[in-house]
């Protein structure tokens, strides 16, 4: 018997078979190998796209640089996404652009959709972006404008809200700072939001900012699509303000989001709830368990970093501990849950270790997965070359089971690139009698079996006819043994 595996794909060559059992012999057989099923799953990474790919006569990255944000997937199968800077050169004086809203196909064909000027529309986008229920991306902006002066370039504004069409036409919805204290110095609408927005079920959506607020250090904020924003919370001016991160909805209704020194519950009038003082918690997200999810930058067993349970009422569990090894160290995002149930996620680094001058980082980041009982893999350890560096986002599950991502920085040309990572599970193959039996798992969706009886380059690989069954969470397909050397592969 000869076996072969290449890429996405398990294959081996059956020697021809007399038929020597009955029929009925196979579900007996089946029954009796299902427990030795299960072959490991393997993980292909592809390079989409590495940003400053384009550039205009003067030098600038023209298809931007540095996406601090992650992906969203579009009802129109794209992903949509933002960079921190670069684009095109807006009217006027400026040092450099302003950060892009771009879409991408999941081939890699990029398209820049708008790039900021830092006038009306906002400049550097350091959130994400969020399709609203009428088909609009929407998104924040961290700073309104920045201008010249005799000492170089000042920055200013305390940033905005925006839509964006599928097409490119940007609407500012609103620009905070547009109420004041009385001296002038604090934005009471709130200012400078840093992650992106979850639109509520009331159709409102929600975010939050990092500063401004009555003792400016930061506000929960809602606003309509048309640009009414209501702010529901001013963060005290402690260690409890300055949240970083977005808001998700529970199943519950109630909006639960972290700031420097608590996970907190609010409701949609903005009464809030401390859950749980826990500095330096991320963005959560709530597993189909009714649990929270999270992640802290620091912290944990090791200083490295952890992984976190949350009940709705408070109660926290550490699922893991980052060590600085293989595991990474230092997430800066959020999770996300996975067809499968799992909780996939990225670090920013690899390991940091204290100097007498501080905190030192080191090693460009990793992509791992995460059971809810804490059982946890590293998938994928970035080289800081061509696969990209320093994963400061999130992933996304795509329509086809795949997870998209970005780095910051690495790439072709180091500013950074967006990434397709592809689990392909493993494809059980076991001779019994005149019969093959193969499996893989139900929670992988979008592959089918395939056949051929050559490897070479004329191969032609034919879609198994037969259908699966699913037997105890597994596809399970019986075939014949066929007179010639017969090789499987799972396809997508």
């Amino acid at each position: 018997m000869k076996s072969t595996k290449s890429g996405q794909s398990n294959f081996i060559e059956q020697p021809p078979r007399r038929r020597i059992c009955t029929s009925w012999i196979v579900p007996l057989l089946l029954l009796w190998m299902l427990p030795g099923f299960g072959a490991q799953a393997a993980v292909v990474f592809t390079t989409l796209y590495s940003f400053g790919s384009v550039q205009d006569t003067n030098n600038n990255q023209v298809d931007g640089v540095n996406p601090f944000a992650g992906l969203v997937q579009g009802s129109d199968g794209s992903f949509y996404g933002t960079t921190y800077a670069g684009g095109m050169l807006g009217s006027g004086s400026y040092p450099s652009p302003c950060g892009t809203v771009f879409k991408i196909s999941t081939n890699g064909a990029l398209t820049t959709l708008h790039s900021f000027t830092g006038g009306n529309d906002g400049a550097y986008p350091e959130g994400g972006l969020v399709q609203g229920s009428d088909g609009f991306f929407y998104g924040t902006t961290k700073l309104s404008d920045f201008f010249s002066t005799p000492y170089g370039y000042t920055f200013s504004g305390d940033g905005t809200v925006f839509k964006i069409s599928t097409n490119g036409a940007l609407t500012t919805l609103y620009a905070f700072g547009s109420f004041t204290n009385a001296s002038g110095g604090v934005a009471l609408d709130g200012a400078n939001p840093v992650a992106g927005l979850v639109q509520g079920s009331d159709g409102f959506f929600y975010g939050t900012t990092t500063g401004g607020g009555t003792n400016d250090s930061g506000t929960v904020f809602k606003i309509s699509t048309n640009g009414v924003l209501t702010s529901l919370y001013s963060f005290p001016g402690t260690d409890d303000g300055t949240p970083n991160a977005g808001l998700v909805q529970g199943s519950d209704g109630y909006f639960y989001g972290t700031s420097g020194g608590r996970v907190f519950r609010i409701s949609t009038n903005g009464a809030l709830t401390t859950l749980y003082p826990c500095p330096g918690v991320g963005g959560l997200v709530q597993g189909s368990d009714g649990y929270l999810y999270g992640m802290t930058s620091l912290g944990g067993t090791n200083g490295k970093g952890s992984v976190l349970k949350i009940s709705t009422n408070g109660a926290l569990t550490t699922l893991h501990s980052f060590t600085g090894g293989n595991d990474g160290a230092c997430p800066r995002a959020g999770l996300v849950q996975g067809s499968d149930g799992y909780f996939y996620g990225t670090t920013e680094y690899n390991d940091l270790f204290s100097t007498p001058w501080g905190n030192t980082f080191s090693g460009v980041g990793t992509v791992f997965r995460i059971s809810s009982s804490g059982a946890y893999t590293s998938l994928y350890s970035f080289t800081g070359g061509n696969d990209g560096a320093n994963p400061f986002a999130g992933l996304v599950q795509g329509s086809d089971g795949s997870f998209y991502g970005t780095t910051y920085a690495g790439g072709t040309n180091g500013y950074g690139t967006v990434f397709r990572l592809t689990i392909v599970p493993g494809l059980s193959i076991i001779p019994s009698g005149p019969y093959v039996i193969l499996t893989w798992p139900t929670n992988y969706a979008g592959f089918t079996l395939q056949s051929t009886t050559n490897l070479g380059s004329s191969a032609v690989w034919t879609t198994n006819s037969s259908p699966p069954v699913v037997i105890g969470g597994e596809n399970v397909v019986i075939n014949t043994m066929s007179g010639a050397g017969q090789f499987y592969r799972l396809s997508q």
